[in-house]
């Protein structure tokens, strides 16, 4: 399996994996509720703070909670809403897709 890794919607930095050679930083994953998840150090599969990215992607468009349902999404030609990836804390949802770290936050 590989790595899966975006560009922070605050920061615009890559969030790197603690099996790169880039120090980690703190990443907050944020729902259209409002609700977080704060991961300190991202392993690189997609999970913050215990929710798996694509899960929450699925459970924001009424997909349940199948993680292999938000994959799929992503890589349909429908609309779609998911969960925005920053390092403020106190960011408040917006509707935009975090954009994909072509490095997978370890190949620099």
């Amino acid at each position: 399996m590989g790595f899966f890794s975006w560009i922070t919607q605050d920061t615009k930095k890559s969030i790197a994996n603690v099996h790169s050679e880039k120090v980690v930083f703190p990443v907050t994953m944020t729902d259209n509720n409002g609700n977080k998840w704060h991961e300190p150090a991202y392993e690189g599969y997609g999970e913050f703070g215990g929710k798996d990215y694509y899960e929450l992607l699925a459970e924001m468009n009424g997909l349940g909670s199948d993680r292999n349902k938000g994959i799929d999404l992503v890589f349909s030609d429908k609309p779609y809403i998911s969960p925005n990836l920053t390092e403020d804390l106190n960011w408040k949802w917006v509707n935009k897709e975090p954009e994909n770290c072509p490095d997978q936050g370890y190949f620099y």
